[in-house]
Formats: C-alpha cells, sequence, structure tokens
C-alpha cells in the first residue's frame, strides 16, 4: 500500500472507555478493541491527513518507534480495518482539513 488518505466509515461507531477505544461495524456490529497505537491512528483518521503524516507526526512522536516499522504496522492495521469496512481509503485527500484538524 502507497501512501493514502485514511477516514472512518460512516456506518463505524467508535467509543472510547476507560482508556480504551472500542469500534463497531453497524453492517454486521462486529466489536473490535484498538490498543494505543491503533487508536492514535484511528482518531486521526480525518480524511485529511495521510496515513504518512499520521505516522511520523503522531505516532513517532507519542511512541519510540521507527518510522519504516510504524508505516509498515500502520498499512496492516489500515488495510485490515478497510476490510471490515471501518475505514475508507483514497489516494488523495478525501475533504480539505477543518482549523480543528489542522490545529489537532
Amino acid at each position: 500500500m502507497k501512501d493514502c488518505y485514511i477516514a472512518k466509515h460512516p456506518m463505524a461507531a467508535s467509543r472510547e472507555l476507560d482508556g480504551e477505544m472500542i469500534i463497531m461495524s453497524a453492517v454486521n456490529s462486529t466489536l473490535f478493541t484498538l490498543n494505543d497505537v491503533a487508536s492514535l491512528i484511528w482518531k486521526s483518521a480525518d480524511g485529511a491527513t495521510s496515513l504518512k503524516e499520521i505516522v511520523e507526526s503522531r505516532v513517532c512522536a507519542e511512541f519510540d518507534v521507527d518510522p519504516s516499522l510504524a508505516f509498515s504496522d500502520a498499512e496492516t492495521l489500515v488495510s485490515d480495518l478497510v476490510k471490515h469496512g471501518l475505514l475508507v481509503v483514497a489516494e488523495h485527500p478525501l475533504h480539505e482539513p477543518s482549523p480543528a484538524e489542522r490545529n489537532s
């Protein structure tokens, strides 16, 4: 997978409970629990920020991880979440970032 833009699927729901991110597919009510890194990627999936930028500026900034390994792991996560209908992937931004997204 080359660099891409990710956004939460409109039929996916998420909630953070006691510091743990839980996401659900509204299509089949399947629940998923995300670890800290996956939660950060999920929260950053705004459709306007590239996966590479999410990994470099957010994941690597918060966790002590090699950028190439982090990007490879992020690609695997994104691929899995796309297969379950939880994320949407595009080659170009899905929309312009809002002021809040630019400052997050």
